[in-house]
This record gives C-alpha cells, structure tokens and sequence, in this order.
C-alpha cells in the first residue's frame, strides 16, 4: 500500500512497483485517514509511509497502524531537512522499519537506482513480522526474557563500546543510549545501517534524544568519555591501535559500508580484552564475525535477545558463531554495561 500526500509522486511510486515482479500494488491512498480505512480491506504485505499527510501526519499514522494493526511500514522521506528527518526518526521509534529517499523523477540523475532501492527496501521489509505497539496510555511494563542469562564473569577494564544495529536500529539505540547516564566515562562508537544521506539527521536526532553526545565521527579524532561517534553515510568507522577514529571508503564488507564487522575487527585488534562490543536488531549477518573476533581477543560481547529484537538477524548470526558471550533483553542492555564499567573501576 501506498501513502502519499502528492498525486504525481503517487503515481511515481505506483509506476516504480508496477516494474517490479516481486511487487504487486495493493492501494494507494493520499490520506492517512484514507490508509486507516483501507488497511483491514487489502491487508497489504507493506506499506510505504509519507511523513507530510494532510490531517493526520505519517507519524501518528504509525502509530495508529502499529497499535491496531500492526504491518510492515517503510517511510519516504521527501528531504534530509530537519524536521522532515525528526519525524521520520520519531517514525522509527513508533515502529516502521526503515527510510528511503523519495524518488524525484523519471528523468533525474540516479533515478534508476532510488527505484531499485525503493523496490528492494519495500520488499525485504514484507517479509519482516512485526508485533503490535501499544499506544503510551496502555504500555504493559517490560518483563524480562526467559532466555535471559547473567555472566558474572569479571572482563578486563572496559576503555570503549562498540554498538551496531539495522533494520530497527534507531528505536532500539535511542532505548540502550537513552538508559546511560551523561557521566557515562567510557567513548561509543557506533555503526547503524542507513541511507548516506540520513545520517547526519539521525546523529542530530538521537542526540536529541539521549542523554550523551551524538555526533558524526571524524578521521583522526580522539574519542573522549561520554560521546557518541557514529559512522557517516557510506564510509566504515574503526578504531585505530593509536586510540583514534578512522574513517575508511575501502569497499562493502558483506554489501554493507559501514560495516559492524569492520568496527567489531578493529576493536579487536586495536583495543582487545578492553573493548565491549554490543549488537543488536538486523537483517543479514554483518557483525557476526566481527564480534567473534573481538570475543577472541577477550572483549565483552553482547547481543540483544530474540525476544526484544525487531528483526533477529545480525544477533543470532552472532550467537550461532559463538560470537557472544551474552544475549539481552534491549531494556537491560543499558544498565549491564552501567554494572560493567563500575565493577571494572
């Protein structure tokens, strides 16, 4: 299902997934009262969000959608502003999964790829299951997961984090981030899969929303206790053996770029046993193996449980390999790695 404000991108989109064999158009509406009224009548597969909707905005819509009937959601973005990029964010966190770029024409420069990248976005993002969100008014207190286990094993003395996510990745950082105090002593460095052109509006946001600093990592830069250096669009973020960030356009590893397996590698190699490495919700596998290497080299390795996970890919890559010595629930993250660098002082 299409929800789009504009009646030219709509048929833009319409034309887009009519191309595609894995696609078949289900409706398209230009409200997201409209979209409210036809979701239990075509039960589509997906749905591809606009932000700006007359009456009610695609942010409330998806919550609406999450709470009543929970379905796959892909927003699409009209612009990198910030206000069109805060509320797609806040979008994440009401429960879509991920954002594209609106396509801008037939006849624009790299239009062929936009598409491919809509198609593909729109499909993978089909096949994912996706759980009711309660409204706030009714949220139930977390329970923890069944499947959760201590470590009480004491690591060496931690000197930075390493943090990956994707496809639900947003939400869940801004949960883990957001359970740290601003005193938090140690640097965090972090990889989450997103368009090149969203991440400096998702660093903006998710410092916005989080008590420490958020910020894009620069080549060379120290990292100090407290900041949050995330990767820039389309470029891997590592750690150097001289403690500094760098960043590096060497190809994709595993098609993606950044790459957690990058960062999780130089952690290993460049800090080892004093290195807490952290995965959590995604598709495919990237992390996994880098993970296992920082494990090996006796860092502390975390994944997010399956039953918190949007999509548990990367964590159960992870603990198939062997690379984690610890799976979480996402609300304990936070406050085991607070436990961590306390009992390591």
């Amino acid at each position: 299902m299409i929800v789009e404000d504009s009646a030219v991108v709509r048929q833009l989109l319409a034309h887009i997934i009519s191309r595609d064999p894995r696609l078949e158009l289900a409706a398209a509406v230009g409200t997201a009262e409209d979209a409210l009224r036809e979701i239990g009548r075509v039960q589509p597969d997906v749905i591809s969000m606009d932000i700006r909707l007359p009456g009610m905005d695609g942010l409330e819509a998806t919550r609406r959608i999450m709470s009543e009937r929970p379905t796959p959601i892909v927003v699409i973005a009209a612009s990198v502003e910030d206000a069109a990029l805060r509320i797609s964010m806040n979008a994440l966190r009401a429960g879509a999964l991920s954002v594209v770029e609106k396509p801008v024409g037939l006849s624009s420069a790299g239009y062929e790829a936009e598409a491919q990248s809509i198609c593909t976005q729109l499909f993978i993002m089909s096949q994912v299951p996706v759980i009711r969100r309660r409204l706030p008014e009714e949220r139930a207190p977390a329970r923890p997961s069944q499947s959760y286990r201590e470590d009480f094993l004491t690591p060496a003395r931690p000197t930075v984090v390493g943090m990956a996510a994707s496809t639900g990745g947003p939400p869940a950082l801004a949960r883990v981030l957001g359970g740290l105090p601003k005193t938090f002593p140690l640097p965090i460095v972090l990889v989450q899969h997103m368009g090149a052109a969203f991440m400096p509006g998702f660093a903006s946001w998710l410092d916005g929303v989080t008590p420490l600093t958020v910020s894009i990592a620069r080549h060379g830069a120290t990292p100090e206790a407290g900041g949050v250096y995330v990767a820039p669009g389309d470029r891997h973020l590592m750690v150097g053996r001289d403690g500094l960030l760098q960043i590096g356009d060497t190809p994709p590893i595993g098609g993606q770029r950044p790459s957690a397996n990058a960062l999780f590698q130089s952690l290993a190699e460049s800090v080892g046993a004093n290195a807490v490495g952290i995965l959590m919700t995604g598709m495919g596998e990237d992390g996994a193996r880098g993970l296992l290497e920082l494990r090996k080299a006796g860092g502390f390795t975390i994944t997010e449980d399956e039953s918190t996970a949007v999509v548990y890919g990367m964590p159960a890559a992870a603990v198939r390999l062997g690379g984690s010595r610890l799976s979480l629930p996402l609300d304990m993250i936070g406050p085991r790695l607070q436990r961590l660098v306390e009992r390591t002082a």
